[in-house]
């Protein structure tokens, strides 16, 4: 079971959702009662990163029986699955609450919503282990999540030393090649390491790769 870190709700891409006068499909729905799936608009703020992160959990997710396959961590309202309509006002929310370990309105939604996973799909299944695609350098997942999964928590080493564009083109090649990354316990793990080598270029259909559309903007560090 994956858990996905948050795409960030400030700077220039957010400007484009927020602006009343967006004439875009998914500002409208976002600025409408009938919103839009998070993971769409995470992945319109965040770009590449969040597309590998949402196509990798897609293809190697094996979730207990009626969990899902991913959560996505939020700021404000603990881990949320990426169908989850959200509007305008959530997106302003989610901008407005510190993503700190420190901040009890980050923390304790995430915490709740750990533990009621932990004891929905850890008790029925031991083995279960709860993937975190996100950034372990810093403490502000790992040191919730690490404290409910315990040992269960896990992440990808190669990870270590890549930005936040480099692990969204390594998600992708994964999830099109059908190849799974290795994982290990965040406790105890190395979270940190040297720059990797730069990954070739990724052929899609179309030979756009990876730089068309809304993935070459860097968003924030999640």
């Amino acid at each position: 079971m994956f858990l996905l870190s948050p795409a960030h709700c400030g700077g220039k891409r957010a400007g484009y959702l927020l602006n009343e006068g967006a004439r875009f499909d998914l500002a409208r729905r976002l600025h409408s009662a009938r919103g839009a799936s998070l993971g769409e608009a995470f992945s319109f703020l965040s770009g590449l990163y969040f597309r590998g992160k949402l196509a990798y959990a897609a293809r190697f997710a094996n979730p207990p029986k009626g969990a899902e396959a991913a959560y996505v961590i939020t700021s404000n309202r603990g881990l949320l699955p990426p169908e989850t309509k959200v509007t305008l006002e959530d997106l302003r929310a989610f901008g407005a609450t510190d993503i700190s370990a420190a901040d009890p309105g980050y923390r304790l939604p995430l915490e709740r919503d750990a533990r009621a996973l932990l004891q929905a799909c850890g008790a029925c299944s031991p083995a279960c282990r709860f993937v975190l695609l996100g950034s372990v350098a810093t403490g502000k997942y790992v040191e919730v999540l690490a404290g409910v999964f315990g040992e269960r928590l896990v992440f990808p080493p190669e990870f270590a030393g890549r930005g936040d564009m480099s692990r969204g083109g390594l998600m992708l090649r994964c999830a099109d090649a059908g190849e799974e990354l290795a994982y290990e316990p965040v406790l105890g793990g190395v979270r940190r390491g040297s720059r990797p080598p730069k990954l070739a270029p990724r052929a899609v259909v179309g030979g756009l790769g990876e730089v068309g559309g809304t993935t070459r903007g860097r968003a924030g560090r999640r």
